[in-house]
């Protein structure tokens, strides 16, 4: 499949990545083209479509890359690529392709954290979010607490804000600048990418009952060294020959 540009120009230099590894997250709004906009739409619609339908023996909502052509010749497109190695530096392994759509109605997800490497900061594991075409803070909304990734902690779980303050924030200061943890509502305009470590606390808003679908894609990568508990790749498509996957699919 030709790879036309997916991103308009962007920074992510020195002081881009310092927010990143202190907040924890890192947006940049509106930076998909409208081509890419428009094929993920359709490629998103596509398995959400398909993981309503399916009676196969795994999801294709969580193996999505997997399942469409275009969704998978993103995985090495070398903007992509060049993104997550701005993160993580020049080893990298590709790790899990996840769809994250919620028609109107969809009822969120509550707090929590995912876990890599959790004794080793040396290995980094980052999630980029491909929000099509965006979300308001109370409309699908995705939000954070900045610092919380810096505790390593993946058993974060909570089903409200208040629970999350009141069982895992309380008493938490920013371990680099002191300051207490505090939740923040994120909002999106279309077309906007974000970057997040494994180990931030991060939860999702309801979608509105009369809103439309909030098409998102989440493609993560990682340093090799540890096993991934997210590494959602079937066997065939680990040794599928993707072309500029080489090296991109094996496990470390």
């Amino acid at each position: 499949m030709p790879q036309g540009p997916i991103f308009h120009a962007y920074t992510f230099g020195e002081q881009e990545r310092k927010t990143l590894d202190s907040d924890g997250h890192f947006v940049l709004p509106g930076v998909l083209t409208s081509e890419a906009q428009e094929n993920l739409t359709r490629s998103l619609s596509y398995i959400l479509e398909l993981s309503r339908t399916s009676k196969e023996g795994h999801e294709p909502n969580r193996f999505s890359a997997e399942y469409d052509s275009y969704l998978e010749s993103l995985i090495a497109h070398p903007q992509m690529l060049e993104l997550a190695r701005k993160v993580l530096g020049e080893d990298i392994r590709y790790d899990h392709c996840v769809s994250l759509n919620r028609p109107g109605g969809n009822r969120g997800i509550g707090w929590h954290s995912h876990g890599y490497s959790d004794d080793d900061p040396r290995l980094g594991f980052v999630r980029i979010f491909f929000y099509v075409n965006g979300f308001d803070p109370d409309d699908g909304g995705l939000k954070a607490v900045p610092g919380s990734h810096l505790y390593r902690d993946a058993r974060i779980h909570a089903a409200s804000d208040a629970t999350l303050q009141e069982n895992w924030l309380e008493g938490k200061t920013h371990p680099e600048t002191g300051e207490p943890l505090e939740i923040e509502a994120l909002s999106a305009p279309p077309g906007t990418v974000a970057l997040m470590w494994t180990h931030a606390a991060h939860a999702v808003s309801p979608r509105k009952e009369d809103s439309n679908t909030r098409w998102c894609v989440v493609y993560a990568y990682r340093n090799p060294g540890k096993p991934s508990g997210a590494r959602w790749i079937t066997p065939e498509f680990e040794q599928k020959p993707i072309p500029g996957a080489e090296g991109l699919m094996s496990l470390y």
